[in-house]
């Protein structure tokens, strides 16, 4: 995918960048029906192996094309302004992610999506949503991103929402193929995909808010 790029290309504006973290966007939303209705909406991809590499493609490459949109804001200006961006994607989701198991397990009592994750609770959710806000309002007094923190504000917690959905989504997978791990390369993990799922979701969401929808760039 690098190779289509222009050489030392630096804007995220290309239309390989705009139409995935677009696409992203949409799939993201379509997981989130998927989700919400499953399991009975499954029938209609569950055999369908045509489907089942269309959500692989449209979860994996905008993830990329995100975190490179992401790592080159403003490069020509400053080599290091999107390592801080794709940083903090990264600790957004992570902490949201501790936010939400913490609050879920001092005041868990309902089921976030019992069908598909019998583990996460709505007191979790909400508890993760409020780490990321805090985690926003931090980081963006402390780096000095060069955007409103309203604006910040707005795609941290859709971004964390999203973070969610990935997480929710990939166990909907797992669970409809049966099994509890994606796989066994790290030993004591529930496998690759269970380390990157919330990232991406999160990341290619992320980035299309903040580039394509407010245009911050």
């Amino acid at each position: 995918m690098l190779f289509t790029l222009p050489e030392y290309h630096h804007n995220t504006h290309h239309p390989l960048v705009t139409i995935s973290l677009w696409a992203s966007l949409a799939w993201w939303l379509v997981a989130l029906v998927l989700v919400l209705s499953y399991p009975s909406t499954a029938a209609v991809w569950r055999h369908s192996k045509i489907l089942r590499l269309i959500f692989g493609i449209l979860t994996i490459i905008p993830f990329f094309w995100g975190m490179l949109a992401l790592r080159v804001w403003h490069y020509d200006v400053n080599h290091y302004s999107g390592a801080l961006w794709l940083l903090y994607v990264m600790i957004l989701v992570w902490g949201a992610d501790s936010g939400a198991y913490m609050f879920g397990k001092l005041f868990g009592k309902h089921k976030l999506a019992p069908k598909v994750s019998p583990g996460k609770t709505w007191q979790g959710f909400l508890g993760g949503l409020l780490t990321a806000g805090i985690i926003s309002w931090g980081y963006g007094a402390w780096a000095n991103l060069d955007v409103t923190s309203s604006t910040l504000f707005i795609c941290s917690v859709v971004a964390a929402l999203a973070s969610v959905l990935g997480d929710l989504t990939e166990s909907m997978f797992k669970r409809e193929a049966g099994i509890k791990d994606s796989g066994h390369l790290i030993p004591g993990h529930g496998g690759i995909l269970d380390r990157i799922d919330s990232l991406t979701a999160a990341v290619p969401v992320f980035a299309c808010l903040l580039l394509l929808v407010f245009r911050t760039i």
